[in-house]
């Protein structure tokens, strides 16, 4: 599985760990705890993910709501905010999340791993949540 991972200033700590706990992940920056705007590096990783290029993403923010909002605003993202592996497992069983979000302000080292080791390790449970995503799929087709 591709996985490729980007975050802001703020979030750029806990990439750092994510990188090291879990590995194989290609980085898009940012490179430093400088100030920088998250939608640049919340586009490049939904982007990525929305083309195909790689199978899922991973975005991190002070608060996960900027990188959330600015994933979500990709046809064929389904961007997750995960505070816990709870929330982090059914992202993935009953909405197919491929991309999750975390908030590097408020989640610790040790919790931002477990979270996304379940992540990456729980499978799209399909059948009835199938029919919920292509719902989500024709709300996407919907002309503004």
């Amino acid at each position: 599985m591709k996985i490729i991972i980007g975050s802001d200033h703020a979030g750029f700590l806990l990439k750092e760990t994510l990188k090291k706990a879990i590995g194989g992940m290609t980085d898009i920056g940012t490179g430093s705890a400088d100030s920088v705007d998250y939608p640049d590096f919340g586009a490049r990783v939904a982007r990525a993910v929305a083309s195909g290029e790689y199978d899922r993403g991973i975005l991190i923010c002070g608060s996960g709501i900027g990188m959330s909002i600015v994933a979500n605003k990709f046809h064929g993202i389904r961007a997750a905010l995960c505070t816990d592996t709870e929330t982090a497992r059914l992202s993935r069983m009953h909405n197919d999340a491929n991309v999750l979000v975390l908030a590097g302000r408020r989640t610790d080292p040790e919790t931002a791993v477990a979270i996304a080791t379940v992540w990456l390790d729980t499978p799209f449970e399909g059948g009835r949540h199938e029919r919920r995503l292509e719902k989500i799929r024709n709300i996407e087709k919907e002309k503004r």
